[in-house]
């Protein structure tokens, strides 16, 4: 059974990176470090020994150049000490079979440097973006969310639906055409969807969908199923009393149970 070693990567703006780093530990993680994104440029810190990344949420860099959009260019460009571009780690990483959980700002960024979708295993090509919700203002309520049975994410096997939190203004997801959402479609990368809470169908009406994603997209998954990014707080669920429904009896399952995928995941190999 492999060790579950989680790496929770923060700066620039991250405000969600101790509740995620909790929630792994809760998950079931046996190893739980919290990096600073400035530590992996300057050599401190490597992603090297662990096998679970999770990029949390927050505003990374104020969201003042488009949500994420300035990480995204930082990981893309920035060198190591010695000279190595940092890209060249995740590379690495997901090569070696690590999974990668990226939540709100985490999901903007893994769509911003091009690991999500990743039609056709065309890794660090951006295919979608993430654009400002259709209401034009920031959206911070409970939602329910179904998981795509046909997906390939490791994330999401065993869960069905889930209530969790959504705190966020730009959550939309914009493809680069029309084929482009049929080939995500066709390949089951539809990991999470928002639904109506009294018919349990899939929707695009506000504020069931937050945002006015089509199809009602929450989250994507890759062509491995070992990168999943969401724009809900999944962590943000990691005990009963968080749920506004708590006191009388009528919790659903945690949000916890989307991390636990991964551990039990990586526990499996």
């Amino acid at each position: 059974m492999a060790s579950v070693k989680v790496l929770v990567i923060t700066g620039y703006g991250t405000n969600c990176e101790h509740e995620s780093a909790h929630a792994a530990k809760k998950a079931g993680a046996d190893i739980v470090d919290i990096a600073y994104f400035s530590d992996l440029a300057a050599g401190k810190k490597t992603l090297d020994g662990y096998n679970y990344l999770i990029f949390p949420g927050g505003f990374l860099d104020g969201d003042d150049l488009g949500a994420a959009q300035a990480a995204a260019l930082r990981w893309k460009h920035a060198q190591t000490a010695d000279g190595h571009p940092l890209v060249e780690q995740i590379k690495k990483f997901f090569d070696d079979g690590g999974i990668i959980l990226g939540i709100c700002n985490g999901f903007q960024l893994l769509v911003k440097l091009g690991l999500l979708p990743a039609v056709g295993g065309d890794y660090f090509t951006r295919q979608v973006s993430l654009s400002h919700n259709d209401s034009a203002k920031y959206e911070d309520r409970w939602v329910h969310l179904k998981a795509n049975p046909d997906s390939p994410c490791v994330f999401t096997k065993e869960i069905d639906t889930l209530n969790v939190p959504v705190r966020h203004g730009e959550g939309k997801i914009v493809p680069a055409d029309d084929e482009m959402m049929e080939k995500i479609v066709e390949n089951n990368l539809i990991a999470l969807q928002y639904i109506d809470e009294e018919s349990g169908e899939t929707t695009q009406d506000y504020p069931a969908n937050p945002n006015g994603s089509p199809l009602g997209i929450a989250g994507l998954t890759d062509p491995s199923g070992r990168i999943l990014g969401l724009m809900p707080h999944p962590e943000a669920f990691n005990h009963p009393t968080n749920h506004p429904k708590w006191t009388r009896g009528d919790v659903p399952v945690l949000g916890l149970a989307l991390l636990e995928g991964g551990v039990k995941y990586i526990k499996s190999l």
